[in-house]
């Protein structure tokens, strides 16, 4: 079996390459990574290594790769004979990577009917749609009509702590030993990708959301707290007792508006929320704030993990999640200089007002009573 995997990067060895391989799996990576991409193919295999007590090293075999850029022929060649296609570079990076599928698939079709599964395992919701989406536009009409039955994108949701990290070996990872990676079956075409590590659901949404506004609600109001009271890790951050408390019942806001909304089982959510605590405490990990704090425009979004979850609390629950706020709030004051978005809506409270520029990057209206919480937590944070 052969597997393309776009993103060579840490979450792409780490995770989802290390799963292909135990599948049994050939796995070509593309990326433009020159150095990684020689010496994948020089020693067809590399190390990842579980950050735990156990420090235990797996070795990922039977790879190799090409440059997107200086093989991209090779690319397109690849693409049509692979069994699965995946990808993990970054929700911005799906636009660039889509016409090289486009043309891949093409090929593809004019050699066999053989369905091919493409599977986005991004940081964001439906990737694997929006994948679709910039991969159709690259074909044409008569070309989308042809292959709708023989693409499959399904959406996935995928969770996994890989920090930042600088190690001797180029190609060594290291990474936390939990995970998840959820696909949506039903829109799977042919037969199901027999990946180890992979749970198929009939409906993705409760995943995605439980993931986004569990890990990720978490981990950023994490971030943005420790940078406030002047922690280098989240694991450092953890420990101090007011963030732990802070974070705690933020999660705590988040289950409840999940336990509502998808009538999940509150002790198994609840579980479930305890782990992704202990995962922030792993100090193995050594994950850097302003790492995870990074694009606060982008994180404090309408859809995305602070202000969504908030506003559906207030519109379900009934209630103001004053613990969402506080966590928004921190966001606001997240200054790091290294930071462009964090400079924008510094520049951007200091010129236009704290209410405005919460207008600006939650998208919630002035009355809402979500922004005077936010605006009363800012000050509370600020003393």
């Amino acid at each position: 079996m052969l597997a393309v995997h776009f993103g060579a990067g840490n979450i792409g060895r780490g995770f989802i390459g290390k799963l292909l391989s135990e599948s049994g799996y050939e796995t070509c990576f593309i990326d433009v990574n020159d150095q990684v991409v020689q010496l994948l193919n020089e020693r067809k295999e590399y190390k990842v290594v579980i950050a735990d007590e156990t420090k235990e090293e797996v070795t990922v075999q039977n790879v190799f790769a090409k440059n997107s850029i200086e093989q991209r022929e090779e690319v397109i060649e690849i693409i049509a004979k692979a069994d699965l296609v995946t990808t993990a570079v970054g929700p911005n990076i799906l636009p660039l990577i889509a016409p090289l599928i486009s043309e891949g698939v093409k090929k593809r079709f004019n050699q066999s009917t053989t369905p091919l599964n493409i599977i986005a395992c991004e940081n964001m919701i439906g990737g694997s749609a929006f994948l679709k989406e910039k991969v159709f536009e690259n074909l044409s009409h008569e070309e989308v009509e042809e292959f709708q039955t023989r693409l499959g994108f399904p959406n996935s949701a995928v969770d996994r702590i890989v920090p930042n990290q600088t190690n001797e070996d180029p190609l060594m990872v290291m990474v936390e030993p939990f995970f998840e990676w959820v696909v949506d079956e039903t829109e799977v075409v042919g037969s199901r990708p027999d990946v180890s590590g992979i749970t198929y659901v009939k409906d993705l949404k409760p995943y995605i959301e439980r993931k986004l506004f569990t890990v990720n609600t978490g981990h950023a109001a994490c971030a943005y707290l420790g940078y406030l009271y002047g922690f280098e890790t989240i694991d450092q951050a953890m420990k101090d007792e007011r963030i732990q408390a802070i974070v705690q019942n933020t999660v705590k806001e988040t289950g409840r508006l999940l336990t509502t909304k998808y009538d999940l089982d509150e002790a198994e959510h609840e579980k479930y929320r305890e782990k992704i605590i202990q995962r922030f405490l792993n100090p193995a990990l050594k994950d850097e704030v302003t790492r995870v704090g990074r694009s606060p425009i982008r994180k404090l979004g309408a859809k995305d993990r602070l202000t969504n979850p908030a506003t559906q609390y207030l519109e379900l629950v009934g209630e103001v999640p004053s613990y969402l706020a506080k966590s928004i709030a921190s966001a606001l004051h997240f200054n790091y200089a290294e930071d462009a978005e964090a400079q924008t809506i510094q520049q951007a409270i200091e010129e236009k007002g704290l209410v405005e520029a919460i207008v600006e990057f939650t998208g919630l209206s002035q009355e809402s009573p979500l922004t005077k919480e936010i605006m009363n937590q800012y000050e509370e944070l600020k003393k």
